[in-house]
């Protein structure tokens, strides 16, 4: 999600309650913990952000991977990976940001030379999020985000780290650029937004598959056919919080202890017993991203 959305999206209402506890832990594969506690206003403290950690914790949600989305939030994100054993980081500047930097005067090539500085820590796993958005920028920064999105696949593959795609509305673009670069070994499609044909692409190149909030939707059957078709070891779950919120409390703010509920569904989803789900998720997690252990 990018910084220059609105603050209020899914900011809205009471905080939902804790869901009951998985039976095994997951990995929460996506959160913006420095928007969900802080929102775009503030830069949360430790305290505030070891408590969302604790509270994801005692659902079975353990650990997260925390994502940037320009150089300020990759540099707080790094940051909290290195002191905290929970999480990791991923680093990046989002599509979304890729033409607004240069049109605000920034440096991209500066920006991008700071995000592989970010990338060579050893608790940042991944880069990302990147990838295109046609939906939210329009055509005239089109350019700018590919231009962008190379760049990042590149530092990943020479940092050994996986990249973390947003895609929106950008379905065979992204393939096609990922197809033109090389896609690096360890892929993760974020909230993927695609139908079970575009699932097949992604799956047949040995792309993961992560689902969000929105897999538990009422109008989302195109995703939850899309997962039913995604083999285990392909199979990510994450948050996206603070948007994203699954059913029953879509609307209201998202916060990574919420996973439980698109775990859930996603065990609906797949037939796979909730504990097995569990345990492959986790191994798929710990492929993709590493150890959290030190």
């Amino acid at each position: 999600m990018s910084r220059s959305s609105s603050s209020r999206a899914n900011r809205r209402g009471e905080l939902p309650p804790d869901p009951e506890p998985l039976p095994a832990p997951v990995v929460d594969s996506h959160t913006h913990l420095d928007i969900a506690v802080g929102g775009f206003d503030r830069a949360p403290d430790a305290a505030e952000v070891d408590a969302q950690v604790a509270a994801a914790e005692a659902v079975g949600v353990p650990r997260l991977v925390q994502v940037g989305v320009d150089v300020p939030s990759s540099r707080w994100s790094a940051e909290l990976a290195a002191r905290h054993p929970n999480v990791l980081a991923a680093v990046a500047v989002h599509p979304n940001e890729a033409g607004s930097w240069v049109d605000d005067g920034g440096d991209m090539d500066t920006a991008l030379a700071e995000i592989d500085r970010l990338a060579a820590q050893p608790r940042v796993r991944a880069v990302g999020e990147t990838g295109l958005d046609r939906f939210r920028t329009g055509p005239e920064g089109w350019a700018a985000q590919e231009a962008s999105f190379r760049a990042h696949i590149r530092i990943a593959k020479e940092r050994g780290k996986a990249l973390v795609i947003h895609d929106r509305d950008a379905h065979d673009e992204i393939l096609r650029v990922l197809d033109d670069e090389g896609a690096p070994e360890r892929t993760v499609f974020h909230c993927f937004s695609g139908d079970a044909a575009f699932a097949r692409a992604c799956v047949a190149r040995g792309h993961v598959l992560s689902f969000a909030g929105t897999l538990t939707f009422a109008n989302a059957g195109y995703l939850r056919e899309a997962a039913a078709l995604t083999p285990l070891d392909q199979l990510l779950v994450e948050t996206d919080a603070p948007f994203l919120t699954p059913v029953p409390y879509r609307g209201r703010p998202n916060a990574s202890r919420l996973v439980p509920h698109t775990v859930r569904t996603l065990a609906e989803v797949t037939g796979v017993d909730l504990e097995q789900l569990c345990a492959a998720l986790t191994a798929t997690a710990e492929r993709v991203f590493g150890p959290w252990e030190d």
